[in-house]
């Protein structure tokens, strides 16, 4: 078989002789054409056309109701067992210093500068990192492994200078979310990258995602092994309504917005307004999306062998307004021509430093005690030399 591919590739005539069950699953799939050193062999079937359909359409809306009960309930225990993880980080975003403080003790007018220690260390950082990840040059290099020729190294050159296009001109968000990237990321300790087909901007898109907007399962070391990731979108009505209309999500009233999101990474977000100088507006404009990625066992959907159920949890897109607890869409996660049905992961973990769990340790952890001591011995000192220059006692 293959000595006759070899000769169809080089333009010789030559007859491929498949394997009869091949010819009865696949024989609208193969294309086989050869002319003068041009081919084009297909031989990839195509998916089944209710493989990528939305299940929540077809699904017992009692069954959805309990689904989506089960799995927020979920969501909300994964994201209390990291509720310290979060303080931590609420309280080290003040040694930053970007907001001055106005302090009254131990008398009015006293010092209420930071120490740059923390502030520098993080600029430093962001600029070495985005200098070497994102090159004027751009980011993709290529690399031909094996027998180099030239029609290959030309290849390689292609595939180099169209990848750099993708992402230095049409994916638009990818350089300035890189950029506020690697500003988070020595903070926090973790930064996720997502990276999927947004089929609203019909492209590739690489967001940034927040770790306090990615929440994983209490018993997660590594993304390719989670059993339950949450990634909590801020979505507006319009947007929903832009999904419903591609056929993504479900076609249902989705009421006004509730109340924003209050979960525990809402102090992350409050400390953040705060520094930055912004406040949320009194009515809630945006719903909060659940987009669970989540191994299930649905009835009706069941992993079989030889017609038998083998009771092993599948690979699901779960999407889920959070305060109506309403099913948009559930969708298979895994690829239709794999026996294994691995997972598609979506998500890149950016690590600062390896941390003891799933999360990374940022300079927040790490010098965040000696950044706030340097504050405290700076004010002390300031404050002593102003107290020996007033005029008064």
């Amino acid at each position: 078989e293959k000595v006759e591919l070899e000769a169809l590739l080089n333009g010789e005539t030559t007859e491929v002789e498949l394997p009869e069950d091949m010819e009865e699953i696949l024989p609208e799939n193969i294309v086989i054409e050869g002319e003068e050193n041009e081919s084009n062999i297909d031989i990839i079937p195509d998916p089944p056309e209710d493989f990528n359909q939305n299940l929540a359409e077809i699904i017992n809306e009692d069954d959805l109701v309990t689904l989506a009960s089960n799995l927020c309930s979920d969501f909300d225990e994964d994201e209390e067992s990291r509720r310290e993880w979060l303080e931590t980080f609420t309280k080290g975003l003040d040694l930053l210093g970007i907001k001055a403080e106005d302090r009254s003790e131990p008398f009015p007018g006293a010092s209420g500068v930071h120490h740059p220690l923390l502030s520098e260390s993080v600029a430093q950082f962001q600029a070495q990192a985005y200098k070497e990840l994102l090159p004027a040059d751009g980011p993709v290099k290529s690399q031909v492994l094996g027998v180099a020729d030239t029609l290959k190294e030309q290849q390689a050159q292609r595939v180099k200078e169209f990848m750099n296009y993708q992402i230095t001109y049409n994916m638009e968000e990818y350089d300035p979310e890189l950029d506020q990237l690697l500003f988070y990321l020595p903070l926090s300790g973790s930064a996720f990258k997502k990276v999927y087909y947004d089929p609203a901007k019909a492209r590739a898109v690489s967001s940034f995602v927040m770790a306090e907007d990615f929440i994983v399962s209490y018993a997660t070391n590594d993304l390719t092994e989670c059993q339950r990731a949450t990634h909590v979108i801020q979505m507006s009505e319009n947007h929903i309504r832009k999904m419903q209309m591609a056929g993504l999500y479900r076609d249902l009233e989705i009421g006004a917005p509730a109340n924003d999101y209050e979960g525990d990474s809402a102090g992350v977000k409050e400390k953040i307004d705060d520094i930055t100088g912004v406040s949320r507006p009194t009515e809630a404009e945006t719903y909060t999306v659940l987009e669970m990625h989540v191994e299930l066992d649905l009835e009706g959907f069941e992993d079989t062998v030889d017609g038998e159920p083998t009771g092993i949890a599948l690979p699901y897109i779960v999407t889920i307004i959070k305060e109506s607890m309403q099913i948009l869409s559930i969708r298979k996660n895994f690829n239709p021509n794999d026996p294994l049905k691995k997972k598609i992961e979506y998500f890149v973990h950016y690590k600062f430093l390896p941390g003891l769990g799933f999360y990374g340790f940022g300079l927040i952890h790490m010098i965040g005690g000696l950044s706030k001591s340097a504050t405290s011995l700076l004010r002390q000192l300031i404050d002593a030399g102003t107290l020996s220059n007033l005029p008064a006692g």
